[in-house]
């Protein structure tokens, strides 16, 4: 049975509401290890009202876990290219990539089994899947449809042969045109639900360039040199400049506001795995992002963008 152990060290928050926002277990599901004896604070039992507050000690003993597969389900999915070997979809902010325990139904992945078959080497939860972006990112993924196209694709990503590009609008004025962020990730040491720039990561490589300033706030173009999880996220954080609407690492207001970060994946690209044919991708930046861009170019002075 696997311990997660979380210490406080922000507001007052019910122990249900802070599970799920410090960890990778929804809110239901932290309710059902709750009310199943699964969870401590401070050592004592306790039961989902409980309150938690600054320094307090969260227990989450999981259960082994069962075997789970993922089913296919009617969901629209937003496909930008299909052939016999890759789909590449545009998904939109909110949607969870694959199943996760707490977090069956309405994914990426059940939608896709629904309109087609996928790759089979990442088993019955994760099929196809080659990369991912986080649920409250926006933006494009390329998933295989076969195992050989799988494969390719996974070490194309490993040698960094494939293109990802993303857009944000980070909180502050980015100085510098250009840059890199070349900085180890981890897990954070504490918190099981961030990761942290750690000596002893996995190298993290992120290349950013400012596309518009508004004076509190900048656009950038981010393209990743690697893949890990958070990578954008925790290096714009890294560097004083924050996600806006980042709900783990941007700033307090920002995370009360409660409507998603301002993160895209607007391009992708990649060599395809049968024809060897170079394939770029790049999608239109969705609604909620165009609408906060709008309001900074009307008033570049407003903070409240949100």
């Amino acid at each position: 049975m696997d311990e997660i152990i979380i210490i406080a060290n922000d507001a007052v928050s019910r122990l249900d509401k802070f599970i799920s926002e410090n960890s990778d277990i929804s809110r239901s599901y932290a309710a059902k290890l709750i009310e199943d004896g699964f969870v401590t604070v401070n050592l004592k039992p306790a039961q989902k009202k409980t309150k938690v507050t600054t320094g307090d000690e969260v227990r989450i003993n999981l259960p082994e876990p069962q075997e789970i597969e993922a089913k296919p389900e009617n969901i629209p999915i937003d496909i930008v290219y299909e052939d016999d070997s890759v789909i590449v979809v545009n998904k939109p902010q909110g949607m969870v990539v694959h199943p996760a325990a707490g977090n069956m139904s309405g994914t990426l992945v059940n939608g896709l089994l629904y309109h087609c078959s996928l790759s089979s080497i990442n088993g019955a939860v994760r099929p196809g899947i080659v990369h991912r972006i986080d649920k409250d990112t926006s933006g494009l993924l390329v998933v295989a449809k076969t195992n050989e196209a799988h494969e390719a694709l996974s070490e194309q990503l490993k040698e960094r042969k494939a293109l990802r590009k993303y857009y944000c609008i980070v909180n502050g004025n980015i100085k510098e045109d250009t840059g890199t962020v070349d900085k180890p990730i981890g897990r954070h040491p504490t918190d099981r639900k961030r990761m942290a720039i750690i000596e002893g990561g996995r190298e993290a490589v992120t290349h950013f360039k400012v596309l518009e300033r508004f004076g509190q706030f900048t656009l950038v173009e981010c393209t990743l040199e690697t893949g890990r999880t958070h990578q954008i996220r925790v290096h714009m954080a890294s560097l004083g400049h924050n996600i806006v609407g980042d709900p783990v690492y941007g700033v307090k207001k920002d995370r009360e506001k409660g409507k998603g970060q301002l993160l895209h994946a607007k391009t992708i690209g990649f060599t395809h795995p049968k024809t060897d044919e170079l394939m770029e991708f790049t999608s239109e930046l969705p609604d909620y992002f165009i609408s906060v861009l709008n309001k900074l170019r009307t008033n570049s002075k407003n903070s409240e963008i949100l």
